[in-house]
C-alpha cells in the first residue's frame, strides 16, 4: 500500500505481528509531523539523499537532538520519544517499526512482607 504525504510517499513493504517495514520517498525542504509511538521503536535507514532526524528528550523538551543521516546511515528512536524527520536532499529511506518484550518491566511500589 502506497500513501502520499506532504513530505513525499510511504509504501508498506511488510507488516506482521512483530514488525512493520516501509519504503519512504522524502522531499527536500519538508518535514513529517512531530510524533511518538507509545510502544514501538522506529528505525531509519537512508538509501539515498540526506535527512535529519530530530529527537526530543524528556529533560529538554524545547531543544531536540538532531542527527544527520546520509546514504548508508541508520538510527533508531525509542518508544514514547517525540521525533520528526526532515528531508535535506530528496531521497529514499527505509523505516522499520518493532516492539520489544521486556521481562524486567516490573516497577515495584512496595516490597512483599509478612502481614501481622
Amino acid at each position: 500500500m502506497r500513501a502520499g504525504k506532504v513530505w513525499g510517499t510511504t509504501e508498506e513493504v511488510e507488516k506482521n505481528t512483530s514488525m512493520e517495514f516501509h519504503r519512504l520517498e522524502f522531499k527536500s525542504g519538508y518535514v513529517c509531523s512531530e510524533h511518538l509511538h507509545e510502544t514501538k521503536w522506529n528505525g531509519f535507514f537512508v538509501e539515498s539523499g540526506e535527512m535529519i532526524v530530530r529527537v526530543w528528550q524528556n529533560d529538554r523538551p524545547d531543544e531536540p537532538d538532531e542527527t544527520r543521516l546520509l546514504a548508508g546511515d541508520y538510527m533508531k528512536v525509542p518508544p514514547s520519544t517525540w521525533h520528526q524527520f526532515e528531508g535535506v536532499i530528496s531521497g529514499i529511506a527505509f523505516e522499520v517499526y518493532w516492539s520489544e518484550f521486556n521481562g524486567d518491566d516490573i516497577i515495584r511500589r512496595t516490597t512483599g512482607c509478612a502481614v501481622s
